[in-house]
């Protein structure tokens, strides 16, 4: 190890001397401390801590190994602080019965897992048990929180520390009175019901009654470790289950108004992964006569990105039914939702955009949807964040639902139509959301209106860029897509103007569509092929290339169609 600095050297120095004075004279310290505690009033409530009440003897084993301790804390940590003679010491202390030498094991873990970044070996765990089961208070706060240290930096396997035995102390102490203890064991929980299987164990050992409980508590930090630790646990459905029927809906709902966002944070993403099972759903919304809907609403308008882009998912998780649906548009949501897609952040954008993609997919709502205000934000965003195709892909999706409502007019003459197609030259041809853009313009070229106005917008890259994808016959839909929206602009004048300067790679990927196995690609080469025959350039190219002979080819590929249709309709009328 590397030289200690001058703040640990005085740590160090103060345990020193602790130690030394607790040889000396530990036994007249116990005698005034047990005094003190005896005439204490608590004693006299119960039973419970008739424990304290024993006097520690300082066996001659015990303090020859304090004092070996003592030894290996004074070289300075010269030999290595989990070696096998620490080891040994540290089992000595933390299973006797004298506090005082818990304090030191206590103490030494504390102090190891604050400095030192370096992985605890496995039987390192084993006084752990002794000193979460001690009866000294001092000692449960220090080795809980050494605990918490090692777990948070990784330095202790989390399956390991079930498998040891030490999830059923760090349960007990989450029914103890003291808030420091309740926070670290609750911190612990937390961090081990990230493992699945240790989720199932926490469940299978009682763990979720005491945390609800520690959810209300008044201690902040308590509060949110509890809190944080649901929400670990309910990634698994089945602990999800155990949950809802331990009480845990109410609770969290309510807590989506605590004045701390953390807490609000935890809270909102514990129910956000109840409400992906739909069968709680209705448990969910009968709680306060639907107040989950209402403070989930006020909850898009946090100052706290996280707080309202987990507002977004649950609501969007809970919109399965349209009357949930519907209710959520009549409380304002969308005025809500069209600021978050100003939002700063990444992540709010996308959750109140896929949040909007739900709403749109039902006919009640697209009425109401379709208004300047978020076609406008629709607009704006596709073109401030077209590479982003997690938000291109929805986008486009809302559009297209849209546009099937009468009022598709209001799309044409929004952003939208030029955020579409500038999100077509900036999305990769392997992402999936670009399918979503070129299938909403292919959409919206069937309506004149629409086409218009994307021809006025098409230049030199924009063509290039549309020839490229058809000629990707490998991804399919892009190509099938953007194929289309070539055929829908051809008679314009201007794009046939552009189209011209492409006639070799049009012409390579008709002759791929005609061979192509699906019909609806034969049929799409052929119908773009009538177009622009009529222009005598194209005419020329195409009576050069193969396209006459994969023409005749296709024909009599259909006129064998035919016969066996007749023959088989013959034999059904037989």
């Amino acid at each position: 190890m590397g030289q200690l600095c001058g703040r640990c050297m005085q740590l160090l120095r103060d345990f020193v001397a602790f130690v030394q004075r607790m040889s000396s004279d530990l036994l007249h310290s116990i005698k005034e401390c047990l005094t003190l505690i005896i005439k204490c009033s608590c004693l006299k409530q119960g039973s419970s801590k008739a424990r304290q009440l024993y006097k520690p003897v300082l066996q001659p084993h015990e303090r020859v190994t304090a004092q070996e301790f003592l030894q290996h804390i004074e070289r300075g940590f010269e030999m290595s602080p989990l070696g096998k003679d620490p080891l040994e010491a540290l089992r000595t202390l933390a299973f006797s019965e004298n506090p005082g030498l818990q304090q030191s094991a206590a103490l030494y873990y504390l102090h190891m897992s604050q400095h030192m970044n370096i992985p605890l070996p496995a039987e390192h765990l084993e006084p752990f048990y002794a000193l979460l089961r001690s009866a000294d208070l001092e000692v449960q706060q220090m080795s809980s929180l050494s605990l918490v240290n090692f777990l948070l930096e990784g330095n202790i396997d989390k399956e390991l520390v079930v498998q040891m035995g030490l999830l059923e102390p760090i349960l007990d102490l989450l029914e103890s009175e003291d808030p420091t203890v309740q926070c670290n064991s609750c911190a612990c929980t937390m961090t081990l019901a990230v493992s699945e299987s240790n989720r199932d164990a926490i469940g299978a050992a009682r763990g979720v009654t005491p945390l609800l409980s520690l959810a209300n508590s008044y201690d902040p930090r308590v509060q949110q470790n509890a809190v944080g630790a649901i929400l670990n646990l309910t990634q698994s459905e089945r602990i999800q289950q155990v949950l809802c029927k331990e009480g845990a809906l109410p609770v969290l709902i309510f807590l989506l108004e605590s004045p701390d966002s953390e807490v609000q944070y935890y809270s909102c993403a514990a129910l956000s992964n109840i409400a992906v099972n739909a069968q709680h759903h209705e448990a969910m919304l009968r709680t306060g006569e639907r107040f989950l809907l209402r403070v989930l609403t006020s909850l898009l308008s946090s100052p706290v990105d996280k707080v309202s882009s987990q507002a977004c998912v649950c609501l969007r998780n809970l919109a399965t039914s349209a009357d949930t649906q519907a209710e959520m548009v009549s409380q304002d949501v969308l005025p809500k939702l069209c600021s978050l897609l100003a939002s700063g952040s990444e992540a709010v954008r996308r959750a109140s955009v896929a949040l909007l993609w739900i709403l749109s997919q039902h006919p009640r709502n697209q009425d109401a949807l379709v208004c300047a205000e978020l076609l406008q934000s629709l607009g704006m965003l596709l073109s401030a964040h077209t590479t982003d195709p997690v938000i291109a892909g929805h986008a486009a999706c809302i559009i297209k639902n849209l546009s099937l409502s009468k009022n598709r007019e209001r799309i044409i003459e929004s952003p939208c139509v030029e955020g579409l197609l500038q999100a077509v030259l900036s999305i990769d041809i392997r992402e999936d959301s670009l399918h979503y853009v070129t299938s909403c313009l292919a959409e919206l070229t069937k309506q004149e209106g629409a086409t218009l106005r994307m021809v006025q917008r098409m230049d030199e890259p924009l063509t290039k860029c549309l020839v490229r994808l058809a000629g990707q016959v490998e991804h399919t839909e892009p190509s099938f897509q953007a194929a289309s929206i070539i055929l829908h602009m051809i008679d314009h004048e201007k794009m046939m103007r552009l189209l011209k300067c492409h006639i070799r790679e049009i012409q390579a990927y008709l002759e791929n569509f005609l061979t192509h196995q699906e019909i609806r690609f034969q049929q799409l080469g052929i119908s773009t092929f009538c177009r622009l025959q009529a222009d005598p350039e194209f005419s020329l190219a195409f009576r050069k290339s193969q396209m006459p002979k994969l023409l005749e080819q296709v024909r009599q590929q259909t006129e064998e169609t035919q016969e066996l249709l007749r023959a088989a309709l013959c034999h059904t009328e037989s």
